[in-house]
């Protein structure tokens, strides 16, 4: 006969791994678009709800870059989908859609890359998930989610075009624009501001490839390209 405590030991350990073996791993991404900006309450909110439903996170990603960057430029987005592709992991877990894109052609690019790699978005805000226990679509998230990423691009284009008619009128109305007359930004403010494009440089993308990338004029990536011969 084995002993009674022997066997408790061996249903404990089948139960555990049992357990351990059923939930499911899952990744936090939180975004925010500037360094004066705090993705902390992100990750706690959606730490609270992996414990909540017993997931086990396994890896948390996160950056302060705007979210009209593409997926290319923004460094912990990319790497959240590569640790995807070579590890398994059942959801990512976001706060809300405006934080995995405001690019509707991006956002749809990563959900479908996702679901490629049977892997659901979970949008805490709203409450959905992009695909169903079996794996398959969940076509109402899919409906619901491109509504919202349209909204959520149109909500960026009508900011930009409020800010350019202000902009405008300021002018018009004899507002002075630019830096003031014998301001000089230093060189650790040149660093700081245009630290992506010191990035590509150092990296030996030319300034015309890394101006289509970060939209920053070639005259300004000059001045940058001399801070990387000095820093």
């Amino acid at each position: 006969m084995v002993p009674i405590d022997i066997l408790c030991t061996l249903a404990a350990i089948i139960v555990t791994y049992s357990i351990n073996t059923s939930m499911k791993k899952v990744v936090i991404y939180a975004r925010v678009s500037t360094n004066s900006q705090d993705y902390e309450r992100q990750i706690i909110d959606l730490r609270d709800y992996a414990n909540r439903m017993d997931y086990v996170v396994v890896k948390e990603f996160s950056e302060k870059i705007s979210g009209a960057k593409k997926v290319v430029e923004r460094n912990a987005l990319s790497e959240l989908l590569d640790y995807v592709r070579n590890n398994k992991v059942d959801k990512v877990l976001i706060y809300e859609c405006s934080r995995l894109s405001r690019r509707i052609v991006d956002f749809l690019q990563v959900i479908e890359e996702l679901n490629e790699q049977k892997v659901s978005l979970y949008i805490h805000q709203n409450g959905l998930e992009t695909l169903l226990e079996d794996g398959s679509i969940n076509p109402i998230a899919s409906l619901v989610l491109g509504i919202i990423a349209q909204f959520n691009s149109m909500e960026r284009s009508l900011i930009r075009s409020r800010m350019r008619s202000g902009y405008n009128h300021f002018r018009d109305n004899g507002g002075k624009v630019g830096r003031k007359t014998g301001y000089r930004k230093s060189q650790d403010d040149m660093r700081e501001e245009y630290a992506e494009e010191i990035r590509l440089l150092k990296k030996g993308i030319s300034l015309r490839n890394v101006s289509k990338i970060t939209h920053t004029s070639v005259n300004t990536l000059r001045k940058v390209r001399d801070l990387t011969i000095v820093g």
